[in-house]
C-alpha cells in the first residue's frame, strides 16, 4: 500500500516534467482575449489572434509554460488568464467555494444525527409512549389469537 501511495506522489510530482514542452491548444484554453472576454481558443478577435501568434513564437523559441503564462500577464495583465492565481487575493476564488462546500457537508452531517436521534422519541421523551391497561390488554387478546 506505502508502494503504491508512493508511485502515485511521483507520478503527481513528476506530471509536468513528463508533458513535455507546452502545447498551443493548451495555453489558449488558459488564456483569454482581452477584448471580448473569450478563451484564445474561442475567439477571432484581432488581439487574440496576435496572442496566439506570440504564442506560436514563444514555443518554438523553447520557452515553458509558466514563462509564456508570465509574459502574457505582464503585457495585458492578470485579466488575461482564465483561471485566478492560487496566491494572494485571488486565492479567495479558491478558497470560499470549498470552503463553503465543506460547511455544506458538516452541517448537512450534524443535522442527520440531530434528525436521527429524535426520532422514536415520543411526547415523553422517553421512546414510544405508554399505553393504558385496556389497550395493552385488548392487544395481548388480539396477538393470542393471531398466534393460535
Amino acid at each position: 500500500m506505502k508502494l503504491l501511495a508512493l508511485l502515485l506522489s511521483a507520478l503527481v510530482l513528476a506530471g509536468p516534467a513528463l508533458a513535455g514542452p507546452p502545447s498551443e491548444a493548451n495555453l489558449e484554453t488558459e488564456l483569454v482575449c482581452p477584448v471580448c472576454h473569450e478563451t484564445l481558443d474561442q475567439s477571432t478577435a484581432p488581439v487574440a489572434v496576435q496572442m496566439k501568434a506570440e504564442i506560436r513564437r514563444r514555443i518554438a523559441q523553447g520557452w515553458t509554460k509558466q514563462q509564456i503564462l508570465d509574459e502574457m500577464v505582464a503585457n495585458y495583465g492578470p485579466g488575461v488568464l482564465s483561471t485566478p492565481s492560487k496566491h494572494g487575493f485571488d486565492l479567495v476564488a479558491w478558497v470560499v467555494p470549498v470552503g463553503g462546500a465543506a460547511a455544506a457537508v458538516v452541517a448537512v452531517a450534524v443535522g442527520a444525527v440531530v434528525w436521527s436521534r429524535g426520532r422514536g422519541e415520543g411526547p415523553s421523551g422517553g421512546g414510544a409512549p405508554a399505553l393504558d391497561a385496556e389497550t395493552e390488554r385488548r392487544i395481548d387478546e388480539e396477538l393470542a389469537r393471531f398466534d393460535a
